[in-house]
């Protein structure tokens, strides 16, 4: 990923091309977030936001606000990316434009989650959230990372029946991508009903 963002930059660069330079900027800095330089990634995504920003495009914005909150999460900012997740659906809500609600509510649940004392709650609430939307628009994708997310809050609380309930007709939709980060971490939540 980071190979083709670092050539996407390059290229939209050469061209002149702001709105692909933006978001190659944004895939770059959230590569870099994946390799643990979080600081740097907040920047690069920060660049790219304001790069695509200034061409007025507004139509990626939510999820772009999500990469940057799962930036400055990993760099310990656990706040300042709550705060950009409460941005990111106001966008959504403001645009009507809401595909990457799902992804959003998760998010916002895995931030509270990380808080020196997490109200488990309302992280329960938000995962179910972003379950319920995923359920609604159809995303597959969305709907498994929210059960994942959910059914490890559950596995957490000692509620493993009930997480192995929840995630094992959204594990059985797959029939490929077995080797994704997502459908492995699925695969060894469900094994844990052997254990």
């Amino acid at each position: 990923m980071a190979e083709l963002a670092n050539e996407l930059v390059a290229v939209a660069g050469e061209q002149g091309f702001a709105l692909l330079l933006g978001r190659g900027l944004v895939v770059q800095g959230w590569a870099i977030a994946q390799q643990g330089q979080c600081r740097t990634a907040v920047g690069r995504i920060r660049e790219g936001l304001a790069t695509i920003r200034a061409t007025g495009s507004r139509g990626h914005e939510p999820i772009t606000l999500g990469l940057l909150a799962e930036a400055l999460a990993l760099s310990g900012e656990i706040e300042k990316g709550l705060a950009v997740i409460a941005e990111a659906l106001a966008a959504t809500e403001a645009s009507g434009a809401k595909g990457s609600d799902a992804e959003l509510h998760r998010l916002r649940g895995d931030l509270l989650c990380r808080l020196p004392s997490p109200d488990l709650t309302e992280v329960e609430a938000c995962f179910r959230t972003a379950l319920g939307v995923a359920r609604e628009q159809g995303t597959r994708g969305f709907e498994l990372r929210a059960a994942v997310s959910l059914a490890r809050l559950l596995s957490d609380q000692s509620r493993r029946g009930e997480a192995i309930d929840l995630l094992t007709p959204v594990y059985g939709w797959f029939t490929e991508g077995f080797d994704t980060p997502d459908l492995k971490e699925a695969k060894a939540l469900l094994d844990t009903r052997t254990s």
